[in-house]
């Protein structure tokens, strides 16, 4: 997650903000009570939420899997873009979750959400097959190679599985990388290139967002 479009500059970006992004009211203030928080950079920016949105209408999505939910900004964005259907959202206990409900609550838009805390990975092999629109995975780094066929088993053909931090703030290009997420980064970014069960595009939005479409 990140606060600001990467590669473009203030003006640039305030232009973007400025002419694109159609930030309600309540987003808004769940942007600016997250960014009081110590994890602050693990919100995703407005454009990014407001790219999902898009996609749950463009597709039809009406059975979204979230994969870190943190205080609920981009779980909102997909909930209101739903008529109706499901977003089952997958995170850890912590403290912002109560914020996410918060929001949620005061959007009208829980009954439309189901959260499930505990390892992702784990919550995910309870699943069913084929049976899911789209999947947004935005956590546990080190997983994205593991988090990919997961969601390649419970995704419908045609349907979406987008990953956050695709650029990971530039150190995708280190040759000697520093951590096991950006190892896994960098794993999930090469295997993705030639993966033959996807349509493949990485959009430099955000911290990079990859969009994979399942074709079989």
């Amino acid at each position: 997650m990140t606060a600001q479009t990467l590669y473009l500059d203030d003006a640039l970006y305030h232009y973007l903000q400025a002419v694109s992004v159609r930030e309600t009211p309540l987003l808004a203030r769940l942007r600016v009570e997250t960014q009081a928080l110590p994890e602050a950079r693990w919100q995703v920016a407005p454009e990014q939420g407001q790219l999902l949105a898009l996609l749950v209408r463009l597709i039809g999505a009406q059975r979204v899997i979230e994969v870190g939910t943190f205080t609920g900004y981009s779980a909102l964005c997909m909930a209101q873009a739903m008529d109706h259907g499901q977003l089952l959202c997958c995170d850890l206990p912590g403290t912002y979750n109560d914020i996410a409900w918060h929001y949620w609550r005061e959007a009208a838009v829980a009954e439309r959400i189901e959260m499930r805390l505990g390892p992702a990975l784990q919550t995910l092999a309870t699943l069913p097959d084929e049976r899911y629109d789209l999947i947004f995975i935005d956590a546990d780094k080190a997983n994205y190679p593991l988090y990919l066929e997961e969601a390649l088993r419970l995704l419908r053909t045609g349907g979406l599985v987008v990953f956050d931090n695709t650029l990971w703030s530039g150190r995708v290009l280190q040759e000697q990388a520093d951590s096991d997420d950006t190892r896994a980064i960098q794993a999930l970014n090469l295997a993705l290139k030639n993966d033959p069960r996807v349509d493949l595009s990485m959009l430099p939005i955000g911290d990079g967002l990859t969009l994979c479409r399942k074709r079989l």
